[in-house]
């Protein structure tokens, strides 16, 4: 069980889906996955979207992820850079790839 939870949350963000998986960051503490995907869906079709989470609190950490299933569609979304979402100016880019931890 450990390692699949380990393959799950250290796999790459944005590897093998063509850059169209998005960082989010400086997000309210309090936005829903529902209210974040809603900001979203505008842009194209999510295929998932995360907010990470304190493992100890469950307390988000104020920043999430969204795929999408097109490129160009990410690309739209970039847009979304510097707008206010829940009374907080957020960050969109391109999610860096992640190295697999040992």
């Amino acid at each position: 069980m450990i390692s699949f939870l380990k393959k799950l949350f250290c796999r790459s963000a944005a590897s093998t889906n063509g850059g169209t998986t998005l960082y989010i960051g400086n997000l309210s503490y309090s936005i829903t996955k529902t209210q974040l995907e809603t900001a979203f869906e505008n842009f194209g079709n999510i295929t998932n979207s995360r907010i990470i989470r304190d493992r100890q609190t469950g307390r988000s950490k104020g920043f999430g992820f969204i795929s999408f299933s097109r490129p160009s569609d990410a690309n739209k979304a970039l847009s979304m850079d510097g707008t206010e979402l829940r009374g907080r100016q957020v960050r969109v880019s391109v999610a860096n790839e992640r190295q697999d931890q040992a």
